[in-house]
């Protein structure tokens, strides 16, 4: 992360940011797409699979203009704007806005657990339905489901065989893929990319598979 002025303790117009970088996109419908990250600190759940717990705490205060500032450094069309959990600072919302307004393609990662209505509808909204494996399963806000639009994105991690089954009872009741993009993604290391995938073709599910391209890239590794 470049060394930016960041803001007052008074200013209205702040968010704690952990990092900002540019990578490719590794999931969802921008996959591979080059991408300013924009990553929030702070986060209410605690997911067995995290993979950016480093998120959680710390971070640096920075102005609204100099996350921009930043953003427009790197040159690229695609923002995603991520966490932790990004809607946990209420000023996240007015942020996307910004970006909006500056002519980027905006997305934002969110939990699930915390109400997306106020988003603002340019913005792409990925959304997670945590699983029973997930270990946070009880917050699900099942009230943003009505809110999705084609625009937006809905994730499910499946960690194994019994969270596979509940995702379909969920993807059937709330009739997800006639919304909008519907996302399989194995949980790193407890399911095979290939088992889902057969899982998925077996029951001809309509839902897109997808793996985590930056794991296969660099590892995981924080800043890519």
């Amino acid at each position: 992360m470049s060394a930016v002025p960041h803001a007052a303790a008074a200013s209205p117009e702040r968010l704690r940011l952990t990092e900002i970088f540019l990578s490719l996109q590794g999931e969802a419908r921008s996959i591979g797409w080059p991408t300013v990250f924009v990553r929030l600190t702070g986060c209410p759940l605690r997911c067995q699979y995290c993979d950016t717990a480093y998120a959680f705490h710390g971070g640096d205060w920075w102005t609204f203009d100099a996350i921009l500032e930043e953003v427009a450094r790197h040159g690229a069309r695609h923002v995603c704007v991520t966490g932790g959990e990004p809607l946990a600072q209420k000023r996240c919302v007015a942020l996307l806005a910004r970006l909006c307004d500056a002519g980027y393609e905006v997305s934002l990662e969110t939990s699930g657990a915390i109400d997306i209505g106020e988003v603002d509808p340019r913005v792409s909204r990925v959304l997670d339905i945590k699983t029973p494996a997930s270990g946070e399963v009880g917050r699900n806000l099942w009230s943003n489901l009505p809110l999705l639009t084609p625009h937006d994105q809905v994730k499910f991690v499946i960690c194994d065989r019994a969270d596979y089954e509940w995702s379909k009872g969920v993807l059937a009741e709330h009739r997800l893929a006639a919304t909008c993009d519907v996302l399989f993604s194995p949980s790193f290391g407890q399911v095979s990319p290939r088992e889902l995938a057969d899982w998925i073709v077996e029951d001809r599910l309509p839902v897109r598979f997808q793996v985590q391209l930056h794991k296969l890239l660099w590892d995981d590794a924080p800043g890519r």
